[in-house]
């Protein structure tokens, strides 16, 4: 009987040099000595003495039997299961968002775009999200663990080693910003590597420390459309060549400004405060349907800590984005002034979820305060591309009268 379960034990240890077992009923069993286990924990039976090693008792075999139940053989990983490790990793969802509002700098830049100019900007911007998003990760495996919504990331569930996502985290962190550098310029680059910096530094480091883990949180939210921006030659402050404009609306302005090469410091502000702004509804929603889960992990979350001031927070930039939208990217010259009244449906729709979440704190509103925010900010950035300053979507279905003047009527 001891035999056998000393067979089946070397064969579910990860390595087999740990004990050696002789098949011979009549022979006690012998265990070789191993660095594994402590000395003292191997016991002796009183009628039995062998100079090559010690006797296992029957019950220590059971309990360093169980010990193993819970090992299993480390898997090659395929080519695909290893891209979708790197897309959780990544935060794919997460990263794409980034992405996105990176590109909304590139289309609302009156600057030409060209596409090595487009595609460098996307695989940047991605790369060095993913590598912020892998870094955080790697340093809140234990706290993700005690929250549902985490417990299955990819390092806690331990489908990929945390050498294997620092190395895949070191490769796109190094490559982001030098393809920035090398095909679009420094300031973009300095941008991509900033964001990593602050998301997997300070960011990860404050949540357990500070409720100012969320305007933190925003900043880094915020860098993404200034990288589109930048990408294609834009300046983010004024100078003595490029101060700062103020398009006011056509009845207001005496003189009509040329729109033709915008660069304006004030655009990227506007930018800044859209994307600033927006977080606070979409998180703090979030927060609050989750706020036990952050609280037993341990998360200084204004959520968890003062519920109503969480909800006011809120509030009070779903609030803020309606003169961001009708009024500073108007009159930054982005978006012409028409921008400021379609925006006011869907500010509208987005204020009064926010102050249901606020009068009463409920999970119900929060959930649909989220679920607006989620809608929201494509369509605030597809309305930007449609009242974009000198774009006129009519020349893409009939031409200009300039280019019709002059020709001649075919002869009948």
């Amino acid at each position: 009987m001891n035999s056998h379960l000393l067979l089946r034990l070397c064969c579910k240890t990860p390595n087999r040099s740990y004990f050696r077992a002789f098949s011979s009923t009549r022979q006690p069993l012998i265990a070789a000595k191993s660095s594994f286990f402590s000395h003292n924990r191997w016991a002796k039976y009183p009628d039995h003495s062998n100079n090559s090693g010690e006797i296992l008792s029957l019950q220590h075999i059971k309990s360093v039997e169980q010990h193993f139940d819970g090992f299993q053989e480390s898997k090659i990983l395929t080519p695909s299961q290893l891209v979708k490790l790197y897309a959780q990793l990544s935060k794919s969802h997460l990263t794409i968002l980034v992405v996105l509002t990176a590109m909304s700098g590139v289309a609302l830049s009156p600057f030409p775009a060209t596409l090595p100019t487009l595609l460098s900007t996307a695989i940047g911007t991605a790369l060095c999200s993913a590598s912020a998003m892998t870094l955080n990760q790697l340093q809140e495996v234990p706290f993700d663990a005690q929250m549902p919504r985490t417990r299955m990331r990819p390092l806690v569930r331990r489908a990929i080693s945390p050498l294997h996502a620092a190395g895949f985290a070191l490769a796109t962190g190094i490559g982001g910003p030098v393809l920035l550098w090398t095909t679009l310029n420094p300031t973009t680059a300095v941008l991509g590597a900033a964001n990593i910096a602050l998301y997997a530094g300070l960011y990860t480091w404050i949540k357990r420390k500070s409720i100012l883990n969320t305007w933190v949180g925003a900043v880094v939210g915020a860098i993404p459309p200034l990288m589109g921006w930048t990408a294609c030659g834009g300046q983010l402050f004024p100078s003595a060549d490029n101060p700062i404009q103020l398009f006011l609306p056509p009845f207001l302005s005496l003189t009509s400004v040329s729109t033709d090469l915008i660069n304006n410091p004030l655009a990227p502000v506007a930018f800044t405060m859209l994307l600033f702004s927006w977080q606070f509804p979409h998180f703090n929603s979030l927060s609050h349907l989750v706020r036990s889960s952050y609280a037993q992990a341990g998360y200084w979350m204004l959520s968890s800590l003062s519920p109503s001031r969480n909800s006011l927070v809120a509030l009070r930039h779903a609030v803020l984005l309606v003169p961001v939208c009708s009024v500073l990217f108007p009159l930054s010259g982005l978006t012409t002034w028409t921008f400021a009244l379609t925006t006011l449906v869907p500010n509208a729709v987005c204020v009064r979820a926010a102050w249901k979440f606020w009068r009463d704190r409920g999970e119900k509103n929060a959930r649909v305060l989220f679920r607006h925010s989620l809608w929201y900010l494509p369509v605030i950035l597809a309305l930007m591309m449609v009242h974009k300053q000198n774009m006129e979507w009519t020349e893409w279905i009939r031409p200009k009268e300039s280019e019709t003047e002059g020709v001649a009527a075919p002869d009948r």
